[in-house]
Parts: C-alpha cells; sequence; structure tokens
C-alpha cells in the first residue's frame, strides 16, 4: 500500500486557533479563472470528548494575487486582506474515533486573475482534519472546426457566465458564405452559438464529416475493346 501525504491540523482543546498553510506560487499564464478541487477530512467535534465549545468542523479557502514568488514566512500578512476569501469549506461527511476517514471532495473556483500569478492559502480556526489533495486547473474550449471553419484553443472568461468570442477561419478550400465568423466559449468550456459559415468552394465537395473539402472525382470512360 503506497502512502498517502496529508497535511493535519487537530488542535481542538486550544481555543482561538488560527492556523495556516499556503501553496507555492502559481504561474496562471493568461488564465482568468481558476477552479480548486479540494479532497480532504473532518472529525465530528461530538465525538471528541472534554472539548470546548469552539472546535470547528470547517475551513477557509483563500487566494493571494502576485506578480512574482514574493511571499515568505511573515508577508503577506495571515489574514483576509491581503488574502482574498474564497469560500469557507464545510464536509458532507464527517467521521467519529470509531470510523475511519471519510472523503470529500469540493469545487470552488475564483476569478478575475490579472497578475502573473497567486498563492492559494487555507486557514484552520480549531477543526480535526486532513487536507489531502489540492488540484488547481482551467477550463477552455478545445480547437473545433464547424460549419467548414475552424476555431482556436480557447480560454473560458473571468465569470461562470461569461462567453468568449472566438473568431474563425475557413478551412483550406472552403469559401465565406457569411461573416463575421465566430463561436462563443462558455464557461464549462463548451462551443455554443456558431455565427457566420464558409462552404466548399466550386470544384470541391465536403468530406470526412464536413471537416474538409476535397477536390471532386470526376468519372472517366476509356475506349472499350470488344473480342469476338
Amino acid at each position: 500500500m503506497n502512502p498517502i501525504r496529508t497535511y493535519q491540523v487537530c488542535n481542538v482543546r486550544d481555543a482561538n486557533q488560527n492556523n495556516w498553510l499556503r501553496t507555492q506560487f502559481i504561474q496562471r499564464h493568461d488564465v482568468q479563472r481558476v477552479y480548486v478541487e479540494l479532497k480532504f477530512t473532518v472529525r465530528d467535534c461530538n465525538s471528541i470528548p472534554n472539548i470546548p465549545g469552539s472546535c470547528k468542523e470547517t475551513f477557509n479557502l483563500f487566494y493571494y494575487e502576485s506578480d512574482s514568488d514574493t511571499a515568505s514566512a511573515s508577508s503577506p500578512f495571515w489574514m483576509e486582506n491581503p488574502y482574498i476569501k474564497v469560500d469557507t469549506i464545510a464536509p458532507d461527511e464527517s467521521f467519529s474515533k470509531l470510523e475511519s476517514g471519510r472523503m470529500n471532495t469540493k469545487v470552488r473556483s475564483f476569478g478575475p486573475l490579472s497578475k502573473n500569478g497567486f498563492y492559494l492559502a487555507f486557514q484552520d480556526l480549531g477543526a480535526c482534519m486532513s487536507l489531502i489533495s489540492v488540484r488547481a486547473f482551467y477550463k477552455k474550449c478545445s480547437s473545433t472546426i464547424a460549419g467548414f471553419a475552424v476555431f482556436p484553443e480557447t480560454l473560458t472568461g473571468a465569470e461562470p457566465t461569461s462567453l468568449v468570442i472566438a473568431p474563425g477561419t475557413c478551412i483550406p478550400n472552403a469559401v465565406e458564405v457569411s461573416v463575421p465568423l465566430k463561436l462563443y466559449c462558455n464557461g464549462d468550456g463548451e462551443w455554443m452559438v456558431p455565427v457566420g459559415a464558409c462552404t466548399c468552394a466550386s470544384g470541391y465537395e465536403p468530406a470526412m464529416k464536413e471537416t474538409q473539402c476535397q477536390g471532386k472525382i470526376v468519372a472517366s470512360f476509356g475506349a472499350l475493346r470488344l473480342g469476338y
């Protein structure tokens, strides 16, 4: 069995907890909205005897934007503002001492982002928990062909409801029949609302499920010699 590396905290017997964990600097690469998948376990406060009422079953997710990797042990200050709060993360399931840890998976997103990169940070205020996995990712619309036009890979916008315009160009041996050529990339990374179209040029016909225009095949018949 392979060991699983986790970050754990369980200072539930001490009040006034304020523990922080921060990731390394993450490059943005023109992404405007980031998604974060968290996998974690949380102990049920009611299953821990003789603890003060300050025991928590939640933690907070933050991010901090920066143009370079300048964070240190004391900067930025460990507090909301300069860190920007994304959400308070609560488990769907907690576990008691007699149970194995019940894995929770949550996905949150934030944006718009404008600087070169960012840090993720996690604040514990008195929970007994394990942070097992953190995955930061983005969404995009993959390059596609529609209406005999090709549209480039396009990153989603700054908001979940954003529509990003991708300009198109006719595929080889095709000509425009209506302009402008564009598709909209929605916040889920799906193409929608095609505008404009191309068609195969004279002397060419659709092929490969209308993703290519190939030359028309002209049938020819040679002289037939009949033998007697």
